[in-house]
């Protein structure tokens, strides 16, 4: 867990605990021999991915930022990922309790991404947020309810259904301002309506980016998971956030990455791109 400090947002860096994502799976087209060189499988040809939420404190209302893979999992999906489940600990370390969660933000409905948005309750699916108010983009779970038989297996139904039905989670259609200084943006490529979270305050801005760039080592453009479903799009977009988020300076926080979980993107030419460690976060 990291915490760091951006204008007079605190941004507290919290893990879900790592999981198994199959290598050739998590860089596609790109080969072994290259993404290798950025991260070292296990004999399974498996690398353990991260599973980063970002809480967010000092505005209004106390913010998270996606909710990891959750406790839902079959015995088989468990076996194959092996998740550590443990968001709610991660919380808990730092003094926070679901009930002080206002607002929770899914980038997409992806089950690694949006695994603890419920929990069961005598066999029914209730928020393991009881006070907060839930968003992703309407594209994204209208597409969640007819998902195709290539990714399927990427959504549960439990995890979002009941809170749309309830009114507890608020589809929202494109860009928006959800409170002041906290906003999304959608970036087509690994699902067509992924979106960011962005974090403002005194000129400064921190991106969760999601799975657009998943982790430092998917920093150059054409660098995309075999899971994107629009990988053309995915190269789009990146070029689309690297125009402001580089001479702006973002601050990027990335999704899975096991190891540095935000860092400051730099060209550095000849279509290689850089991260750059964030000054001021401190290890918890």
């Amino acid at each position: 867990m990291y915490r760091l400090t951006l204008g007079d947002f605190e941004l507290t860096i919290l893990s879900d605990g790592n999981y198994f994502l199959d290598g050739g799976a998590f860089f596609g087209v790109v080969p072994k021999v290259m993404w290798s060189k950025r991260m070292q499988p296990d004999e399974m040809n498996r690398l353990s991915a991260g599973l980063n939420s970002v809480l967010v404190r000092g505005g209004q209302k106390t913010v998270l930022i996606e909710t990891g893979i959750g406790n839902k999992l079959g015995d088989r999906m468990k076996k194959i990922y092996a998740p550590e489940e443990k968001l709610l600990n991660s919380l808990n370390a730092v003094g926070i309790t679901p009930e002080e969660i206002d607002v929770v933000i899914n980038t997409h409905l992806h089950f690694d991404h949006c695994g603890w948005n419920t929990v069961y309750r005598n066999d029914r699916a209730v928020p393991t947020f009881p006070n907060a108010k839930y968003y992703v983009q309407r594209g994204e779970w209208e597409y969640a309810q007819r998902a195709s038989e290539r990714d399927r297996i990427s959504y549960i139904n439990d995890n979002y259904n009941p809170l749309v039905e309830s009114g507890r989670m608020e589809l929202l259609d494109g860009a928006r301002e959800i409170l002041p200084g906290i906003s999304v943006d959608v970036y087509p490529g690994h699902t067509q309506h992924l979106q960011s979270v962005n974090i403002d305050s005194n000129g400064k801005r921190a991106c969760y980016i999601s799975d657009l760039i998943p982790t430092i080592a998917h920093l150059d453009v054409a660098w995309g998971m075999a899971f994107d479903l629009f990988p053309l799009d995915t190269i789009a977009s990146k070029k689309k956030f690297y125009v402001r988020a580089i001479p702006e300076n973002w601050l990027v926080i990335f999704t899975h990455d096991p190891k540095m979980p935000c860092a400051y993107v730099e060209d550095g030419g000849d279509g290689k791109y850089l991260a750059r460690p964030a000054v001021g976060a401190s290890l918890l």
